[in-house]
């Protein structure tokens, strides 16, 4: 029996902040997947070596978590002002499926870098030496990312002392300014707050009614106090994705968040959306050891926050995720804010599993509505591999 060989597609695999991600230019990818639609997701799931009953990844690029479970296309812009349009794809791991719902805001720092050394930013807009300002479209959710990547000797610069919690190596050092990143989610109205509150009251079947604040900025999320719930906010991985319970019962609390912000229909439909919304849980300042062993000091940081993608806690924090808290945190009566000590404030450095992380942001208030300007961030970014990606032919 004759069987169809093996194509071969460029490709780079990058990390960016806290993820890894294979990236693509569209034109590079084959005809049939140069569009959106099923031949585009088959492709992307077998890059990545999903659908994977055992959880692995093993045939393919894909490392088994939220993380590194992730496809980025990029092309030229066809946006005025801009350089480079970004598409994210979120891959499950377990299930036959791609999720287009929100962007990764980790992988938001290697667009800039990686749309530079794939030409596909002017030449005129990258200076000899210094700073090179990338304007990006993310299309997932109609939002623009300004990326500020260093230059030296008219190459991207990858290598750098800026150290990142949940990044082994330091980098180079990546700016991120997420403008105006409140989403405009169809069902979800124009509000930052879908509800039109800061804070409400959420009743999730089986599991309690407790205060939350659901929030439209990076990506729509979901925070609950951490103690309403049964947690002290120093949780690591293990605590929480090692205990099946537990995870039913966030996965839960993330789909009557999703019916309760708009963005399904019936808690049904939470199962094809696994991307969005997160959900996060806060608490004030307490000191713990992160994952790699390095004390955390309550006074180091201003408060306390987990959260989970793809159905498990995340190892550090997701960048949309950074950008939601930092938003929240700027904005007072929000849970995150009142985690956070009250009051106004314009950053603010959080725990997470890995370490600490600073997010900034301008929230303002015009006739009763919060809008937040933009929200800044430092990652890093750097290339890991670069080549070909092989697939067989006929998997898509």
């Amino acid at each position: 029996m004759a069987y169809v060989p093996q194509i071969k597609v460029p490709a780079t695999y990058i990390r960016g902040g806290t993820s890894k991600g294979v990236f693509f230019r569209l034109q590079d990818l084959p005809d049939t997947a140069q569009v959106a639609g099923a031949a585009r997701d088959a492709l992307l799931l077998r890059v990545i070596g999903s659908p994977d009953p055992y959880g692995k990844q093993t045939d393919g690029m894909g490392g088994a978590t939220s993380s590194t479970s992730k496809t980025v296309i990029l092309s030229k812009s066809e946006k005025a002002d801009h350089d480079v349009d970004y598409l994210f794809g979120q891959v499950s791991i377990d299930k036959a499926f791609v999720d287009w719902s929100g962007n990764c805001g980790n992988l938001s720092a290697a667009v800039g870098s990686f749309a530079i050394s794939a030409g596909l930013v002017d030449a005129s807009r990258i200076p000899e030496n210094g700073m090179a300002v990338v304007r990006i479209w993310q299309a997932n959710i109609g939002k623009t990312i300004i990326a500020h990547v260093p230059i030296t000797q008219g190459d991207v610069q990858e290598t750098g002392d800026f150290e990142l919690d949940g990044v082994t190596f330091p980098a180079a050092e990546v700016q991120l300014e997420f403008i105006s990143p409140a989403a405009d989610e169809e069902g979800a109205g124009d509000s930052m707050f879908p509800t039109g509150n800061l804070v409400d009251e959420l009743e999730v079947p089986g599991v309690g009614t407790f205060k939350v604040t659901m929030i439209n900025a990076g990506i729509p999320t979901v925070f609950v106090n951490a103690e309403d719930i049964g947690y002290t906010g120093t949780e690591l991985q293990d605590a929480i994705n090692g205990d099946a319970k537990a995870l039913a019962m966030f996965e839960t609390i993330r789909a009557y968040g999703a019916l309760r912000m708009g963005l399904i229909q019936n808690v049904d439909e939470a199962a094809q959306r696994q991307h969005t919304p997160k959900v996060a849980f806060v608490a004030k300042p307490a000191a713990y050891l992160s994952s790699s062993g390095k004390p955390v000091a309550a006074g180091d940081i201003d408060l306390l926050v987990r959260a989970l993608s793809m159905g498990k806690l995340h190892h550090a924090m997701m960048g949309t995720a950074a950008v939601a808290i930092g938003t929240a945190a700027a904005i007072p009566g929000t849970l995150v804010n009142l985690a956070a000590g009250g009051g106004a404030r314009s950053a603010v450095r959080f725990g997470h599993p890995s370490g600490t992380l600073r997010v900034g942001a301008e929230a303002n208030q015009v006739d009763g509505e919060w809008t937040v300007v933009k929200a800044i961030m430092s990652r890093s970014a750097r290339v890991l591999m670069e080549g070909w990606v092989r697939v067989p032919g006929d998997a898509f």
